[in-house]
Formats: structure tokens, C-alpha cells, sequence
């Protein structure tokens, strides 16, 4: 009996251990916040967020059991009305860490953008940022290879591998600027890995869209930003800290 209670009292305690450390979307750590992590996204609104260029948010940007969700029901393949480009308040320069989940609809485009500059000269979002894709590979099924599927980085360079998951299962993305090194991992898989310094990063950027933006001349600072491009698509847990 004594042995029965014991072991009955054992998986208490690890089970209450486990659910301990479980933790909830959208939150920190103990640990995390002692690291120097902050959320960019609360799990209730769009606090510290804005449309590029313009001020608040577009209505079609919603939040969704803990998620902030581009609600597109009918997909456009551009612009959703009441939506827009939406970027941090914040501004970011330095090395840094940055976290998030995120899931797509069917056929659906997005984009995670780094290093943005939020200035008239530029239009567009895009036209500053750098953009690691969010897609429904599907898009792209029987086309050659190219720069725009789920992990890429739009017009630089592709993943070295594709490991995202199927169409509305999330999915966690991981990204480090430190020093010269800048890498991108997807459902723990590395698939970006760039010498920021190289001839080879810079011919790239040279070569691509955003030869004229301030990354092309070795600018690596400037807002995070999420792409409305016209379908619908969920992220969460979204978190950064310097290094």
C-alpha cells in the first residue's frame, strides 16, 4: 500500500511539474524575461502596432483566440480592404532575437519583414524591408524554383531546405542577427544562413529588389513588419530581445 501511495504521489508531483512549465501563447517566461525577451503582441489587441505609413490598424487585421489573424474570407491575391502592411512601433537596431508562430489558409501570402524603414520615399513596405515569405507553398506547385516560397527571403535567396507544415497546422520560426551572422530557422530546421559582410550577401541584394533600400548599403536596422497580401493568415507568440 505504502508503495502504491508513493508512486500515486510521484506522478502528482510530475504532473504538476509539467503543467507548471507549460506555458500559454503569447506570454514570457521567468526565464525569457530574464533573458531580456519582450513581446511584440499581447494575446488581446494591437497595442504597439500600425499600418505602414498611416496610423492605427486596417479592420480586416482581427485578433483570434490569441492570434492576430488577416480575416480575407475571399482571397485577393493584393490588397485586403480595411487591411495593410502593419508594422511595430518600435524600431529595432542592433543584434537581436526574434520568435514567432505562424499558420496560413489555402493559397495564402504573407511575409515576416525585417529591417524596415517607414519613410514616403518608400511606397511600399516591401520596397525597404526584407522579407522572409509566409506561404502556401501550393501556390507554386509544378513552377521552377524561385525566391518566393515559405522561407525564402523575397528576390535574395532561398531556403535551403522546406520544412514547413501543411496548411493551417502553425508553425514556429526563429530568427538571430549577431554580429556579421544572420540565420532563419523554421520548425527547427536551419534554412537561412548568411555572412552579412560577404561578397556573396551583397551581390545578392544587388541583384534584387531592394538594391536602392537601405539594406542595400548596409542598413540593418528598422521596424518588423506583417504583410497583407490579400489572404488570410495567423500569427502569434511573436517576441524579440537584443543581444
Amino acid at each position: 500500500m505504502i508503495n502504491i501511495v508513493r508512486f500515486v504521489v510521484f506522478y502528482a508531483i510530475v504532473g504538476s511539474l509539467f503543467a507548471a512549465q507549460a506555458q500559454s501563447v503569447n506570454t514570457l517566461s521567468a526565464q525569457e524575461r530574464q533573458q531580456g525577451w519582450k513581446l511584440l503582441f499581447n494575446g488581446k489587441d494591437l497595442t504597439g502596432w500600425h499600418a505602414y505609413l498611416g496610423k492605427g490598424v486596417g479592420k480586416a487585421w482581427r485578433i483570434e483566440q490569441g492570434a492576430i489573424k488577416l480575416d480575407v474570407p475571399v482571397r485577393l491575391g493584393n490588397k485586403a480592404k480595411d487591411g495593410g502592411d502593419i508594422i511595430t512601433n518600435a524600431s529595432f537596431a542592433g543584434d537581436f532575437e526574434f520568435k514567432a508562430d505562424w499558420k496560413v489558409s489555402r493559397l495564402a501570402n504573407s511575409g515576416i519583414f525585417f529591417f524596415v524603414t517607414e519613410s514616403p520615399t518608400y511606397k511600399h513596405m516591401h520596397d525597404s524591408g526584407l522579407e522572409l515569405q509566409i506561404l502556401d507553398d501550393a501556390i507554386y506547385e509544378g513552377a521552377a524554383e524561385n525566391m518566393h516560397r515559405a522561407g525564402d527571403f523575397f528576390g535574395v535567396a532561398n531556403a535551403r531546405l522546406r520544412e514547413s507544415a501543411p496548411v493551417g497546422q502553425w508553425n514556429q520560426v526563429h530568427v538571430i542577427r549577431k554580429g556579421k551572422q544572420f540565420t532563419v530557422s523554421i520548425n527547427g530546421f536551419l534554412v537561412q544562413e548568411h555572412d552579412l559582410t560577404s561578397a556573396d550577401w551583397k551581390q545578392r541584394l544587388a541583384k534584387s529588389p531592394l538594391k536602392t533600400a537601405p539594406i542595400g548599403s548596409g542598413t540593418l536596422a528598422g521596424h518588423i513588419g506583417l504583410q497583407d497580401w490579400g489572404s488570410t493568415v495567423w500569427y502569434r507568440n511573436l517576441k524579440v530581445r537584443p543581444l
